[in-house]
């Protein structure tokens, strides 16, 4: 199977949504993800989760990357605690993995605070949902993780142990287009 027809659904939403990369053709892209499988592997792990990957490459952002733009949190990843030593901390029912095992896995990086503000600008997410965010050190090192969804017309960014999960949250990733 060729480039293309592995990512249909990506180049369909690509398509879609011309706002979101008014410069860029899917010919561009194809171009840059020609003999990167990492990056292809990565994309497609994204779509595979319910992420809904669409390129990001408008302003105010210097560079162009991938980001799950699905309306709520994607729903493959979901019920997760923020990292592994919450996971394990847990006294009953650790998940079988944590955010940021899962993003290592799925070769991608977690979104930050002002990434998600930012694109929240661009499209409002989480209406229902929440979604974990790369949280600070100084935070993860008081046992604390970031969160963030769009309520009341806005976006927030709010706390929680790292070791909590729920069914409504999940995370969001991205991957950049060129290194």
């Amino acid at each position: 199977m060729d480039l293309n027809e592995r990512l249909k659904p990506v180049a369909e939403r690509f398509e879609a949504h011309p706002d979101r990369h008014p410069d860029w053709t899917w010919e561009d892209v194809l171009a840059c993800l020609a003999g990167r499988e990492d990056l292809v592997e990565s994309l497609l792990a994204m779509e595979e989760t319910g992420g809904e990957p669409d390129l990001i490459a408008c302003e105010p952002f210097r560079r162009a990357f991938f980001a799950d733009m699905s309306p709520e949190t994607p729903a493959g990843r979901r019920s997760l605690c923020y990292d592994r030593e919450a996971r394990l901390g847990r006294k009953k029912f650790p998940p079988e993995t944590s955010v940021e095992e899962m993003c290592q896995a799925m070769g991608t990086r977690l979104m930050s605070i002002d990434m998600y503000l930012t694109l929240q600008l661009l499209e409002n997410l989480d209406l229902k949902t929440s979604s974990w965010l790369k949280t600070p050190a100084a935070v993860r090192e008081l046992g604390g993780a970031v969160f963030g969804d769009y309520r009341y017309g806005q976006a927030f960014i709010y706390h929680n142990g790292a070791d909590a999960y729920y069914k409504s949250r999940g995370f969001r990733s991205f991957i950049y287009l060129s290194d």
